[in-house]
């Protein structure tokens, strides 16, 4: 274990652990936009930038990204000072223009003093800001269905050709890991559609619910070793069997010593 001062405070951390997690162990509300536990760190959004120091740097300080810097014994931390925050606006400053619309975007850039961009804002924004969550995340289920596609402005994520994509299992980890909600989807009758792509839903066979694509079911099976007719039953319903199961034992239990 080593020891930094984060706002102030000593707080103990593994070396090596990233300063995004230490920092949230401790309560501490860092934005970061584009982090989410199911992919590995990538920086690109710039929001959870920090200012670092160390008590032998003679006043010298840095401005990192908390994600991607590793805890280091003797580290002088602070969140949320002036020049930091003066970062962040700048950063939210430019996705106000490039997501106007976004309320997850305009929430945020209002907390740190940006009721409204400087800048010209994005005609016909989608809300996406590129922060790469979803193209990520599918490619670590091993789907890589979609993908980022042009420059500039016209940069945008989307399925090859803009077409449905025949990766896709509909397992909409894309649209729940977004931070914006950009990535929309409907379950209706059974029916999931996402992408423009169309797939059938599993329903749990003894409540009714649906639950998964048989798509996804069939990855998971392959993939994975899992019975199909594990996906028959759904969780809520496995865990309401399960607590019948350990209820009627206790009770078994308690009238073999009564």
């Amino acid at each position: 274990m080593i020891s930094m001062t984060i706002n102030g405070k000593v707080v103990k951390a593994e070396k090596g652990e990233m300063l995004l997690k230490v920092t949230r162990r401790e309560g501490i509300d860092i934005p970061a936009l584009c982090h989410h536990d199911a992919v590995e760190p990538f920086g690109g959004c710039r929001l959870c930038m920090v200012e670092i120091t160390k008590a032998d740097w003679d006043g010298w300080k840095n401005y990192v990204t908390a994600c991607l810097y590793p805890a280091e014994d003797g580290l002088i931390i602070q969140t949320h000072s002036a020049k930091v925050n003066e970062l962040r606006k700048g950063v939210l400053d430019l996705l106000a223009a490039r997501c106007p619309n976004s309320p997850e975007i305009r929430e945020l850039a209002a907390e740190y003093g940006v009721p409204q961009t400087t800048l010209e804002e994005v005609p016909d924004a989608d809300n996406c800001i590129m922060c790469g969550l979803c193209t990520r995340v599918c490619e670590r289920l091993g789907f890589k269905a979609i993908s980022t596609v042009g420059r500039g402005h016209s940069k945008q994520v989307a399925p090859p050709l803009n077409e449905a994509p025949p990766d896709c299992v509909g397992c909409i980890s894309c649209a729940q890991v977004c931070p914006t909600n950009v990535i929309p989807y409907k379950d209706i009758n059974g029916k999931r559609t996402i992408w423009e792509k169309q797939f059938e839903l599993i329903a749990c066979k003894e409540c009714g619910k649906h639950t998964i694509t048989t798509d996804f079911a069939d990855a998971l099976c392959e993939r994975r070793a899992i019975p199909r007719d594990y996906f028959d039953v759904c969780d809520d319903c496995r865990r309401k069997e399960l607590s019948l199961k350990m209820g009627s034992i206790v009770a078994w239990s308690r009238e073999g010593t009564s």
